[in-house]
């Protein structure tokens, strides 16, 4: 009988986000960026390893302390239309978080409806529109006032600016900081882009294929990068200077499957500085700092 592959989508990944924090999570599409982002939420459940929040580990939480995790943890999606209900009012979006946990009466929640609408930017008279009236930057703003709505200490960023214009993610990038520095809230920051990346987050993880391969400071990461997937990564952010001429450091051939990755360090097959052993023997972590990771035969 042939035994079955699973499509291991994170492996073996340890991260730590501090409150009041930013870390920034990139990496190519597919390789887990998102999934771990929803394991963290809760709307995935991890099949093993702990997931610690607040020195609880999520995963053998009971229904009533589940409740409570997703009053904490809250999520940010890529496509603010897709994630409002269309035939909901914005009042009916943002009263749902306060009549699931029960908090607050009628009186209350209006009020504090209105506070959300202006935390946000939006006007209180928005209340009875639907959001479809609205344009992708405010439907992400009030996506954002559901999110912080119940006060949660983390928020899982997933491409959360992606799809937005590059005037209205600037807009939406600032909010989110002013909400950060205002509650002391904590983001895991996913995206494409690395300009956003530097910009927002005080630490930043490098993912590929299911595998956190380095983690460092912001300003580390751009600057002194030791990972060869790293390196082609900041390589490949556009510089806006027709004279400027960048030596890029193209990859060659294609992401391997995560049901069948390679043997060894996953990105061998692409690295432009591979090694024998690095086709048998998985590179061991190596601390550079106490800020600076990085899993590399290099070193």
């Amino acid at each position: 009988m042939r035994a079955k592959k699973f499509n291991q989508a994170v492996d073996d990944v340890s991260l730590f986000i501090q409150p009041g924090e930013t870390l920034g999570l990139v990496g190519e599409s597919g390789c887990g960026k998102s999934t771990l982002g929803r394991c963290i939420v809760k709307l995935y459940q991890s099949d093993q390893g702990q997931i610690l929040f607040n020195g609880t580990d999520i995963n053998t939480q009971s229904r009533t302390e589940k409740k409570q995790h997703h009053k904490s943890v809250q999520m940010i999606f890529q496509d603010p239309l897709e994630s409002l209900n269309s035939r909901h009012t914005i009042e009916q979006i943002l009263t749902e978080p306060f009549a699931i946990h029960q908090v607050g009466d009628r009186k209350w929640r209006l009020k504090r409806i209105q506070t959300l609408l202006d935390l946000v930017g939006l006007p209180s008279n928005s209340t009875s529109r639907y959001p479809f009236e609205f344009s992708g930057g405010q439907r992400q703003r009030i996506c954002i006032a559901r999110t912080i709505a119940l006060g949660p200490e983390l928020i899982v960023c997933d491409e959360a600016v992606s799809a937005l214009d590059v005037s209205i993610q600037s807009q939406i990038i600032n909010l989110l900081l002013d909400l950060q520095s205002e509650f002391n809230i904590a983001y895991l920051f996913i995206s494409h882009d690395l300009a956003v990346v530097k910009h927002f987050s005080d630490r930043v993880a490098v993912m590929y294929l299911g595998r956190i391969v380095e983690t460092a400071d912001s300003d580390t990461i751009y600057k002194n990068q030791k990972h060869p997937y790293t390196k082609s990564l900041i390589n490949s952010i556009p510089v806006a200077d027709p004279h400027y001429k960048n030596k890029r450091l193209i990859l060659k051939g294609d992401i391997p499957s995560s049901i069948n990755p390679p043997s060894g360090c996953h990105f061998h097959t692409r690295c432009p500085e591979v090694m024998p052993c690095c086709k048998v023997d998985e590179p061991k972590v190596i601390v550079q700092t106490s800020s600076h990771s990085f899993s590399c035969h290099l070193n």
